[in-house]
């Protein structure tokens, strides 16, 4: 009887905490939606919003400077909300990865990621499912974060010279078979880093995009450089993600009390390393006020050294705020932060230019290793990384929007060699 009555408690928590995160991620899409219209009124934000479909996608790709604010964050919904359908059809319980996932595609999707470029990729996933007989939810995640490769969609339907229904046929086409091949990918590259990076897909889709943009380079295609970066600071965006912070904070207080204070304790005790899903491993409470507290700190920090608060900073924040979830928390992502700030240092760069505000930002894909091995790796790998993504964005030709995840791989998978090879030196290395 009480392994019963312990049974019904669990199962009833479970029910409690998918209530309070599905409410919480309507909550965030309706708002996104109210905000875009209250921001530049219902028509310019929805005809920008139909304009951001047919757009380059490629890095970097600021919806904001040419369709608006508004357009920009109604596009984040329309991505937001089809994440979170394709869950609940796939009937997945809402956890730390699809929160992460969630609000990777939405701030993504400020810059990057539209509901016609992702759709191909997702199908893709889905037949790939088929084939070998997985249902979709097995391959969920990897379609979801494998959205990364919206713009290689986005850029063989408007920027190869097609037009019309052949130019989204192709780019359809295009799509598709992205997405089928990439659950092969995934579940290879993993052991590449051995779960140190956060951001498995961003290596796994920078991979995939290398052999795709060499052969558009084959074909006589050139890459062109994009550097759309929104200026322009309002309240809107500057308040943006403080005030969704505090959402968080709230609901886990509110949630759990004491007990959420208590997990975001124990949270930080975890070393973050794949797969660390906080909510499962403590509590839902703690997790999304981990979460918060990382989108204040962030934001605070973009604030305090004048950095711009636009389509890809806050599409930044929003990924580490998921990932505060799924990985990332106070105590494992600083070092690696310090790393890449002192690498800035150390070449002469501004820490406002846009490269390096958003490596400083995603850098923490490479929090696990500080957490695992210690301050002084996480300082070794945010310098590497700074040097590193400097360099993978034009190797794939912008197509991976997780060009910060194809860079951390790399780094994790060289630390994580040199770490393996060291500790192993006595035995299997002679």
């Amino acid at each position: 009887m009480a392994e019963k009555r312990l049974f019904r408690y669990r199962e009833n928590t479970v029910a409690n905490q998918n209530k309070t995160l599905l409410f919480l991620m309507v909550f965030i899409v309706l708002s996104f939606i109210i905000t875009g219209i209250a921001a530049d009124g219902a028509g310019r934000a929805f005809s920008g919003f139909l304009d951001i479909q047919f757009r380059p996608a490629r890095l970097i790709s600021d919806f904001m400077c040419e369709s608006g604010v508004g357009a920009s964050l109604i596009n984040a919904a329309a991505v937001g909300a089809t994440g979170l359908i394709l869950i609940l059809l796939a009937e997945v319980q809402l956890s730390g990865a699809t929160f992460a996932a969630l609000f990777t595609m939405m701030g993504f999707a400020l810059f990057g990621k539209t509901p016609v470029n992702i759709l191909p990729i997702i199908l893709g996933v889905f037949l790939a499912g088929k084939l070998v007989g997985k249902s979709f939810s097995e391959y969920l995640i990897i379609a979801l974060f494998g959205t990364a490769l919206g713009p290689l969609v986005s850029m063989v339907t408007v920027e190869m010279g097609l037009s019309g229904l052949s130019a989204v046929a192709v780019g359809t086409g295009a799509g598709i078979a992205t997405g089928f091949m990439l659950p092969a990918i995934a579940v290879s590259v993993l052991h590449f880093h051995q779960g140190y990076s956060l951001y498995n897909l961003g290596l796994s889709c920078g991979f995939f995009a290398l052999f795709a943009a060499a052969f558009f380079r084959a074909g006589g295609h050139v890459f062109e450089g994009l550097m759309m970066w929104h200026t322009s600071d309002s309240a809107v965006l500057i308040f943006m993600v403080p005030v969704l912070s505090v959402v968080l904070i709230l609901t886990g207080l509110f949630s759990e009390g004491k007990e959420g204070l208590k997990s975001l304790v124990a949270v930080q005790k975890h070393t973050g390393r794949l797969p660390s899903d906080f909510m499962d491993l403590e509590s839902v409470g703690g997790a999304l006020i981990n979460a918060g507290l990382i989108g204040i700190i962030g934001s605070a920090y973009i604030f305090l050294i004048g950095g711009d608060f636009n389509g890809p900073v806050i599409g930044g924040l929003l990924t580490i705020m998921g990932f505060g979830a799924f990985g990332t928390h106070l105590r494992n992502s600083w070092p690696v932060i310090i790393g890449v700030i002192a690498a800035s240092l150390v070449f002469d760069k501004s820490l406002t230019a846009p490269g390096v505000l958003l490596a400083v930002i995603f850098c923490t894909t490479l929090a696990p290793l500080a957490g695992a091995f210690g301050i002084f790796t996480g300082l070794i790998a945010g310098f590497i990384h700074l040097v590193l993504v400097h360099q993978t964005g034009t190797w794939q030709g912008g197509m991976n929007l997780y060009n910060n995840g194809f860079a951390g791989g790399l780094t994790a998978t060289l630390i994580v060699s040199v770490i393996a090879w060291y500790r192993s030196r006595d035995s299997e290395f002679k």
